[in-house]
């Protein structure tokens, strides 16, 4: 099939939430093609860079939220347009995003060294390390500032080893 149409081009825009499950959801937007025979595009994804094991069809509009994403795994979209005829154009550009939501605490390399928290975050978006010793008074321990760019951040906390226990939770802002 002689490929008629451009490729829409992608733009993450805003993760829309997290559910209890730690599923979340995404939206997506690009530019729509100006090719008056466009009826929809095919919006495709997956967890591994160009195998995209999931589709969801949409009509001529230029947005879509994609539901049921887990939390900390990185996820690769592209998206087509097509026609009545059932053309479809090649590929966009392919964006990723890292689902924010997941916190993982991990034992520094050595014995002694601080635990590591890490944990993804979206653009316009700031976050607070929050901890306690009996899950009722928590006090802010590290914060980052605004995120630019979805990418993982972590945090050694250095008064780890000072307590029997200790919990940890992020607060999104």
């Amino acid at each position: 099939m002689q490929n008629k149409f451009y490729g829409a081009f992608i733009t993450l825009m805003l993760l829309i939430g997290l559910h209890h499950t730690m599923a979340a959801s995404v939206s997506l937007s690009w530019n729509q093609n100006s090719d008056p025979a466009i009826t929809g595009y095919n919006i495709y994804y997956g967890t591994v860079s160009g195998a995209y094991t999931n589709q969801v069809t949409v009509g001529n509009i230029a947005a879509v939220t994609i539901a049921n994403l887990q939390a900390g795994v990185t996820y690769y979209f592209v998206a087509t347009a097509f026609d009545g005829s059932g053309d479809e154009s090649g590929f966009s550009n392919e964006t990723q995003f890292i689902v924010t939501g997941a916190l993982t605490l991990s034992a520094g390399l050595n014995p002694g060294d601080p635990m590591v928290i890490k944990f993804p975050v979206a653009p316009s978006q700031w976050y607070e390390v929050q901890a306690s010793v009996d899950l009722q008074a928590w006090t802010t321990i590290w914060q980052t500032g605004v995120a630019t760019s979805n990418a993982w951040v972590q945090y050694s906390d250095p008064q780890a080893s000072q307590f029997p226990s200790r919990f940890y939770r992020l607060v999104l802002h």
